[in-house]
């Protein structure tokens, strides 16, 4: 436990450093901090008894951050396609124990968000890179549902997940940007892969959980009364 605790105050202390970076328009800062983010989340993930479908998720956003560091096409191509791995992951984990809510009314929340954010976005981006947005945006758009259904605090974090990924977007469509929106970026992505791992339904990443008690010790059975000898059965009547 104080492994995980360890690598889970390194990963926020250089979580830190990344946005700090981006902040003040330090570049070898970021470029330095950001391969390291998801290996860390990852390694505390595993060293907290974490499913294996989180820890391949985390590593999946790890080849996506990387390959995004560049800006050629092909790289950006290549790093989707490692975050839609990660979210065929997140949606194996997911899946397996959704919880009692609205399905429906969450189902077509999302749904509209996907349908009046690809028809605005549509028109401004390259074409041949709008079939593969639209391909992984509907994933995208499937994990953050399925997130939803897993609980709050995962929702939260599929919800970020979405709006981080939603703002590469407005800015691979030219789309007027925020200041500094490589920092906005980044604190919805981080906040979002920091906010899935908590809301896992995993007992080693929930706090205050209780050990469960040991079952009790079965009652050993009592021994029958040995049958009387042969010459005293029948002496009373």
């Amino acid at each position: 436990m104080r492994g995980g605790k360890a690598l889970l105050v390194l990963f926020l202390l250089v979580a830190a450093a990344d946005l700090g970076s981006l902040a003040a328009g330090f570049t070898p800062g970021h470029a330095v901090a950001k391969p390291l983010l998801m290996p860390l989340l990852a390694a505390y993930v595993h060293a907290r008894g974490g499913p294996r479908a989180l820890v391949a998720a985390l590593l999946c956003g790890w080849g996506g951050d990387v390959l995004l560091l560049s800006d050629a096409q092909a790289a950006f191509l290549a790093g989707m396609g490692f975050f839609a791995a990660g979210h065929v992951c997140y949606l194996l984990l997911f899946g397996r124990s959704p919880r009692p809510g609205r399905p429906a009314l969450l189902a077509a929340t999302y749904g509209t968000v996907l349908v009046v954010t690809l028809a605005l976005l549509w028109p401004d981006l390259p074409a041949e890179l709008r079939v593969p947005v639209a391909g992984y945006s509907l994933l995208l758009t499937a994990m953050a549902y399925r997130a939803g259904r897993a609980g709050l605090v995962a929702g939260l974090g599929g919800a970020l997940f979405l709006v981080s990924d939603t703002l590469i977007a407005t800015g691979v469509a030219d789309w007027p940007q925020l200041p500094r929106p490589d920092l906005w970026i980044m604190l919805t992505y981080l906040a979002a892969q920091y906010l899935l791992v908590r809301g896992t339904p995993t007992p080693g990443l929930t706090s205050g959980s209780a050990p469960a008690a040991p079952s009790a010790a079965p009652t050993p059975p009592r021994p029958h009364p040995a049958p009387p000898p042969p010459h005293a059965r029948g002496s009373r009547r």
